[in-house]
């Protein structure tokens, strides 16, 4: 029935390719096109879940390879034959991956690795590959014309100093919530050392982790100023570049196969990040500086290198696996003042992926004190401890005792946002 539905739009689908106003004069409902097509994209999504789970960029790779195709037989330029080839080719690509999959592993190694895992990486290469293919048109230069506004150095004090504030408000919040609700009084206590046991062991255990949040917070939200700053593009941020993912291998890496201590892991984390930069960069700039490739390889990179990650958590021990997987979803639980003391010297990242505090952070201070970047740095630092206070604050309170990580909690703030920023860049 949806077949024969989406199969129904393929006239209306040719015509849109021409525009949306262009489609509407000639008597094709936009709207009602747009929403039905919708509507049958996540009713196949659903049932494709539920079937074989969710099974990274095939929705990506076969439309595109279909589109690739086209340009050689005319035919596929028409919805008509477009769409159902798009679905054969989708097929053919998970056979294939999973017939690849048990060339390389066995029928027994195979059936313990997801399909999904080699599909990821084919879609990052794709991605990648197809960012290589971008021409420089100079829209990628529109961020750098677009008008800003002038701030005054009052209003960045008064933001500054009121940023201040409010993050000693978030960590005396952070300090006295949780499974165990403290007061004024509980804190005075503790810090002249003579609080009672539990809530000197309640106090304990949050103070390390709230320090990690803070600084953890501000480091990502300087490397999101930097990342930035640096590309040209509002939408980089070192987790949609793939950064923290190239960390996250390190460190599943130092879990996984060196079982290593914790100094090897943050070693680890901080030169597979760097790595994973470097080849970043090298590939963006074949042909010249463009900052939609530079995000766009960044993306592809950064899915091909979580599939590898996966893949890594999958073959080891099962009691490991939670445990990294905990951390690579960002989180502050279990961090002593040790942790936090390499992150206030060098503001490193060692709490785990922590993703949207980079991206969140800059445009919210850019926002408020301008575009000089000598008041978006210490203003975004400022937020980003703020925003992963609050979110560890609330992840260990909302649903006490038990906790969510803080990495979650960013993203159920980051996602809503990254869309609405992708709205507005495109308006």
């Amino acid at each position: 029935m949806v077949l024969l539905t989406v199969l129904s739009l393929s006239r209306r689908l040719d015509v849109l390719v021409l525009g949306a106003d262009a489609a509407s004069s000639l008597g094709v409902p936009v709207r009602s096109t747009y929403v039905v097509a919708v509507v049958c994209a996540v009713v196949l999504t659903a049932v494709s879940v539920t079937l074989a789970g969710p099974i990274a960029f095939v929705g990506l790779g076969a439309p595109v390879l279909v589109w690739l195709l086209a340009g050689r037989v005319r035919s596929l330029r028409r919805h008509v034959f477009r769409l159902p080839a798009s679905g054969l080719l989708g097929a053919f690509l998970i056979l294939f991956a999973d017939a690849l999959l048990r060339a390389v592993l066995g029928a027994r190694g195979a059936a313990s690795i997801p399909t999904g895992v080699p599909t990821a990486v084919l879609g990052g290469v794709m991605i990648v590959a197809l960012a290589l293919r971008m021409r420089d048109t100079g829209s990628g230069r529109a961020v750098d014309r677009a008008p800003t506004r002038l701030r005054s150095h009052r209003r960045f004090v008064v933001v500054t100093v009121g940023c201040v504030v409010l993050l000693g408000g978030v960590v005396v919040a952070g300090l006295l919530s949780g499974t165990l609700l403290l007061r004024f009084g509980d804190l005075g206590l503790w810090l002249q050392g003579g609080a009672p046991p539990l809530v000197s062991r309640a106090l304990g255990e949050r103070a390390p982790r709230i320090a990690a949040a803070v600084l953890a917070g501000a480091a990502l939200a300087l490397a999101g100023c930097l990342v930035q700053g640096t590309v040209r593009n509002p939408l980089a941020e070192p987790g949609i570049l793939g950064i923290t993912a190239g960390a996250g291998l390190g460190a599943a890496a130092v879990v996984t196969v060196l079982d290593g201590s914790r100094p090897m892991l943050i070693v680890m984390a901080i030169l597979a990040g760097l790595a994973t930069f470097a080849v970043i960069a090298l590939l963006s700039w074949r042909g010249g500086f463009l900052s939609e490739r530079f995000v766009l390889v960044g993306i592809g990179c950064g899915y091909s290198i979580t599939a590898i990650t996966t893949f890594l958590l999958l073959s080891i021990d099962p009691w490991k696996t939670p445990r990294i997987f905990t951390w690579l979803s960002g989180t502050t639980y279990g961090r002593t003042f040790p942790d936090a003391v390499p992150v206030a010297v060098v503001l490193a990242v060692a709490v785990g992926v922590v993703g949207f505090v980079g991206l969140i952070a800059p445009h919210l201070a850019r926002a408020i004190v301008g575009a000089q970047h000598r008041r978006i740095i210490p203003v975004s630092m400022l937020l980003g401890g703020i925003l992963l206070g609050v979110a560890d604050t609330v992840g260990r309170t909302v649903i006490a005792p038990s906790q969510i990580p803080a990495g979650l909690m960013i993203a159920l703030i980051g996602a809503p946002y990254f869309v609405w920023l992708m709205r507005r860049s495109r308006a």
